[in-house]
């Protein structure tokens, strides 16, 4: 049995228990899986320990980065995105499937990005994650963010993107929401409105909960293609649980298995 847990700032509500054990229960697995909610202040002095506790834990906010110190080398997308939201405890091996759960979203989705003009709102840990992902699989990618010099200095890191200084209203296949604004105390709030999301085809918006966005909910209203970010927590959290048994992920196990854990009544 695995034991295994995720870390964050507050991880009170997190899904990932419930997820993780319907997954790894599903490839033939069981495991034990805690909630480690940890104070940014006391992290430093509580990371050690983890690696003698859990076989592997997934990480959150804010530790994405504060993690890296404590391994002995990051692999794939963590080395270009300076961030872990996975780790292998023996090896202190540092994963980022971020990137994965998104792209496989999109494919099941039947969403194409290729050679499509995309705006990404946001880039901050989830919108450099999109951008590098949507500009590896052939987009035009324009992306926007309050703080120019942070959307520059992701120019510099990733490449690949047209930064904007300003949301300008001109027609994209895809808009993707990578900002929270929409969620906690911006429920009922969109990043854009309706001028620029009528000259678009799909919106796409990470927020998971609540489950139709402000965002969403207007470009619902325009008769636009819609997507919430709940498949793409899943898709990361079957690519860490293959990370931890050393299996091949198949795009085709993965979107069985989402379609199986939201027709269970949880």
């Amino acid at each position: 049995m695995l034991k295994l847990a995720v870390i964050g700032k507050d991880v009170s509500k997190s899904q990932s228990p419930v997820m993780h054990a319907f997954i790894l229960n599903a490839m033939g697995e069981r495991c034990e899986y805690d909630k480690v909610s940890i104070a940014p202040e006391s992290f430093a002095r509580r990371a050690e320990e983890l690696f003698s506790r859990y076989d592997a834990f997934n990480v959150t906010i804010p530790f994405k980065a504060e993690i890296i110190p404590f391994l002995k080398e990051l692999k794939g997308d963590a080395r270009a995105f300076g961030a872990v939201n996975t780790v292998l405890a023996k090896d202190r091996l540092g994963f980022n499937t971020d990137g994965f759960g998104f792209l496989l979203m999109l494919t099941n989705a039947n969403i194409c990005t290729a050679d499509r003009k995309v705006l990404v709102l946001g880039a901050g840990g989830a919108g450099r994650c999109c951008i590098k992902k949507l500009a590896e699989s052939g987009a035009g990618v324009y992306a926007y963010d309050r703080s120019f010099a942070r959307l520059q200095a992701v120019k510099r890191e990733v490449g690949g993107f047209m930064p904007l200084n300003t949301i300008e209203v001109m027609p994209f296949d895809v808009i993707v929401n990578c900002t929270g604004i929409g969620m906690h105390d911006t429920v009922g709030k969109s990043p854009v409105g309706n001028e620029l999301l009528s000259k678009c085809a799909t919106a796409i918006d990470l927020i998971y909960e609540p489950e139709e966005s402000e965002f969403l909910r207007l470009a619902r209203i325009l008769g636009k293609q819609t997507l919430n970010g709940a498949a793409m927590l899943f898709y990361q959290a079957y690519m860490s649980d293959c990370i931890y048994l050393g299996k091949e992920p198949s795009a085709a196990q993965a979107k069985e298995l989402w379609k199986t854990y939201r027709e269970e009544d949880r």
